[in-house]
């Protein structure tokens, strides 16, 4: 049977590199973000959809989607956000369930879903585990400044547009901290791959 693990976490919290060093150790990791891009490239049903819902300001010279321009009207516009995830997260979904489906019959043991809004959007129900990287509220803030090149406030409002972190946590088998180093979190997540590759059922802080 495969097990399927689903990471989640906030911005800036460091999922990212834990999925990274997870494609490393040679597990399957299906990733949210690229589906998302693959769902609204030029030309895609998504990308005519959301042009029909928000004008073509959305779209660069060449026809593809302004990401950055979306980005804005989302962030600024709650029901903008819905609107937006009203129309990707079912395309969203779709491929996710397909390629789920293709690697059980295929037979792969574990596979990772690598997904920002896990929590938010259902994805547990497909998942026989759930990991949330944590960071702490400072680092997380100094973090999303220094990779976005965002003013503090700015980032702020980034942060709040997510589901708070204690209520991610609360959802959460195992918890990876990434308030230090790249290598603290790396043998945090070795730990992770062992047990599972053992067979162990953990349910706790690694």
């Amino acid at each position: 049977m495969t097990k399927v693990i689903g990471l989640t976490g906030g911005i800036a919290s460091g999922k990212s590199t834990v999925a990274a060093q997870l494609r490393q150790a040679g597990l399957v990791v299906l990733d949210a973000d690229q589906v998302a891009r693959a769902v609204v490239q030029k030309d895609s049903p998504g990308l005519l959809a959301l042009t029909r819902a928000f004008g073509r300001q959305i779209l660069k010279p060449d026809g593809s989607l302004n990401r950055a321009k979306l980005g804005q009207l989302v962030f600024s516009d709650p029901a903008a956000r819905k609107q937006v995830d009203a129309i990707a997260q079912p395309l969203i979904r779709q491929v996710f369930e397909a390629s789920l489906a293709a690697l059980k019959r295929l037979g792969v043991p574990l596979v990772v879903l690598d997904v920002p809004l896990l929590l938010e959007a259902g994805y547990q129900r497909y998942c026989d585990q759930v990991v949330v990287v944590k960071v702490d509220p400072l680092t997380q803030l100094h973090r999303l400044m220094a990779r976005n090149h965002y003013g503090s406030q700015e980032a702020r409002e980034r942060i709040a547009t997510q589901m708070p972190l204690a209520e991610k946590l609360a959802h959460a088998d195992v918890v990876i901290d990434n308030n230090g180093s790249r290598e603290k979190t790396a043998r945090q997540v070795a730990k992770l791959i062992a047990s599972w590759r053992e067979g162990a059922d953990l349910h706790s802080v690694v």
